[in-house]
């Protein structure tokens, strides 16, 4: 996602990016606590092992971490409580007959804020197999090599 003016990352998944390929994003609202909006103002938040749900017609993020807001006292809502993902009606019946394929999957991408708004980049993805996963190591590994190559001969 390209820096625009007003956003500021909180939690990114990298684990999603190695497991998964990606095939679409979409940008959802969440809903919080106001202690919850004070932890992810300092950053303390978890995506590493959360995923999406469509239950009802709506849409839930379940293992998102937050940690309890230290001046918080008796307001501190449950790190890992179910939240609740605001996307449109239109977009949430897609996602429901997109999921209904074999092997697609929502993953939580990134929590950031946009202006003063707590936003969820939801992707809609698909299981890498362990031969996906050797090739884009041995990729980035060709790569890094390549730009190491190109630094010592420009010096």
């Amino acid at each position: 996602m390209a820096k625009a003016k007003g956003i500021k990352l909180i939690a990114n998944n990298k684990k999603a990016y190695h497991d998964y390929f990606i095939e679409d994003t979409y940008e959802a609202g969440i809903a919080l606590a106001g202690t919850e909006v004070k932890s992810l103002r300092m950053g303390k938040c978890s995506i590493k092992e959360a995923y999406v749900q469509i239950n009802h017609g709506e849409v839930f993020v379940n293992g998102m971490h937050i940690s309890p807001y230290e001046k918080g006292n008796i307001f501190n809502k449950d790190p890992l409580r179910v939240r609740k993902l605001l996307l449109h009606r239109s977009e949430i019946r897609k996602l429901e007959s997109k999921l209904k394929e074999k092997g697609l999957t929502l993953v939580p991408l990134q929590v950031y804020f946009k202006n003063s708004l707590v936003k969820v980049e939801v992707g809609l993805a698909r299981g890498k197999k362990l031969y996906d996963k050797r090739q884009d190591i041995a990729k980035k590994d060709q790569r890094r090599e390549a730009e190491r190559e190109f630094k010592v001969r420009n010096l």
